[in-house]
C-alpha cells in the first residue's frame, strides 16, 4: 500500500497541526478533503499522543462492545451524519456480513471494508471524547463508537490494553481510491424487463439484486422506470417529510451508510431544526445531520412486497451516491403506514 500524500509525509504532523490551528472549527473529515489526504492518515499523526493504533480481528473485536454498556454509534458519508445511542447487543457476524440488533443501535456490517482501527481521545464541544474509530483500506471512516457518561470506561481501557498494535507510527499507509464505474448507456438497459421484474418484487431486500441483475445504477433505474415506480420530487422534500413526521409522530426508519456500515434509526422523531446548510434531527437518543445543499435529487420510490407496496424517500448527491433512505417503520407481515404514504403524496413532483 502507498500513502495518498507521500510528498508531505515527513512533515505531515506539522501540516495537520498548522491546519487545526488556523481552522479550529473544521471537522477532521472535511479537513482531510481540503488537504487531499484521508481521515485515517490525519488520525494516525496523533499515535503516541491521543490516538492508539489497534490490531484485531474486527468481527471479534465488535462482539466485545456490549461490555462498554451505553455508547453513541456514528456512521456517516460525505453528506449525512447518523448518531444513535444504545448498546451493542445481539451482534451476529457470519463471514463478511454482520448485524447489530439493539433497540437503539441497529447496524448492517460489511466487514470486508473494515481495515484500520484506532482508539482516539479528542476534544469535543463540551468535553473530551473517547472512542473507537474504524476506516476502510482507503482511509475513509466506516464507523465510530463514542463513550457516554453511562459507558464502562474500564471495559474500554481493557479493550485498548488487549488490542494495542506494536506499530504506533504516526504515518498510516492507505490504498488510493478507485474511480466509480460509470453507468451503462440508457439505451443498453432493458427498461421493459426491469419494470416487469420490479413489479414482481416480493421483498424490499431484493432491490439490490434487481439492480445488479439488470446492470443498472440506482439513480439511473429510478430515472428510467415509469412514475408509478419512481417519481422525482423537489430537493426540499427531506425537510418537508421530517417536519411532517415530527408533527404527526409517524414512526419512520432513516438509513445512512458508509462504505462498511448501514446505520438505522427506527421510531418517531421530535426536534427538526435547520442550521445554515445543515438539516438536523436533534433528539435525546438520535441525531441526524444532512447537508441540504448537497441534495441533488430526491425520489419517491415504490417497491412491491408480499404485504403490499412499500414507499420510500430516497436522496442522492450529484454523483448518484446515496445520501439517505427513509421508510415508514413496519414489521414483517404488516402493511405500510397510511400516514407515511400521505406525507409522501404531498411532495412536489419534479
Amino acid at each position: 500500500m502507498t500513502t495518498t500524500a507521500p510528498d508531505v509525509r515527513g512533515d505531515f504532523k506539522q501540516l495537520w497541526n498548522t491546519f487545526r490551528r488556523d481552522n479550529p472549527k473544521v471537522r477532521i473529515r472535511d479537513a482531510a478533503e481540503q488537504l487531499g489526504v484521508s481521515e485515517a492518515e490525519l488520525v494516525a499523526t496523533s499515535c503516541g499522543e491521543n490516538a492508539i493504533r489497534l490490531q484485531a480481528e474486527w468481527p471479534q473485536f465488535i462482539q466485545r462492545f456490549e461490555s462498554l454498556g451505553p455508547v453513541m454509534a456514528l456512521t456517516r458519508n460525505a453528506h449525512a451524519v447518523h448518531e444513535k445511542h444504545g448498546v451493542f447487543r445481539n451482534v451476529h457476524i457470519h463471514g463478511q456480513m454482520g448485524l447489530v440488533l439493539d433497540e437503539g443501535i441497529d447496524l448492517r456490517l460489511f466487514m470486508n471494508h473494515w481495515h484500520l482501527g484506532f482508539a482516539v481521545e479528542q476534544e469535543g464541544r463540551k468535553t473530551t471524547l473517547h472512542g473507537f474509530q474504524f476506516f476502510d483500506q482507503h482511509g475513509t471512516a466506516v464507523h465510530k463508537v463514542y463513550l457516554t457518561a453511562e459507558s464502562d470506561h474500564a471495559a474500554y481501557q481493557q479493550l485498548i490494553d488487549e488490542f494495542t498494535s506494536d506499530d504506533q507510527s504516526p504515518v498510516q499507509c492507505v490504498c488510493p481510491t478507485i474511480p466509480a464505474v460509470p453507468d451503462k448507456a440508457d439505451d443498453a438497459i432493458d427498461v421493459e424487463g426491469l419494470e416487469a421484474a420490479w413489479n414482481a418484487l416480493e421483498d424490499t431486500h431484493d432491490f439490490h439484486r434487481l439492480l445488479a441483475e439488470f446492470q443498472v445504477g440506482r439513480v439511473q433505474a429510478l430515472r428510467l422506470v415509469n412514475d408509478s415506480l419512481a417519481c422525482r420530487v423537489d430537493s426540499s422534500s427531506l425537510n418537508e417529510v421530517l417536519h411532517i413526521a415530527a408533527q404527526d409522530q409517524i414512526a419512520i426508519m432513516i438509513f445512512v451508510a458508509s462504505p462498511g456500515v448501514i446505520q438505522i434509526h427506527s421510531g418517531p422523531i421530535h426536534n427538526v431544526k435547520s442550521t445554515g446548510p445543515w438539516l438536523n434531527v436533534l433528539d435525546d437518543d438520535f441525531n441526524l445531520h444532512v447537508r441540504e445543499d448537497h441534495l441533488d435529487s430526491a425520489w419517491v420510490v415504490q417497491k412491491p412486497t408480499r404485504d403490499g407496496a412499500v414507499l420510500s424517500l430516497e436522496l442522492f448527491d450529484s454523483k448518484g451516491e446515496t445520501i439517505a433512505l427513509l421508510f415508514a417503520r413496519r414489521k414483517q407481515g404488516q402493511a405500510t403506514v397510511d400516514a407515511w404514504n400521505a406525507a409522501l403524496a404531498t411532495l412536489t413532483r419534479v
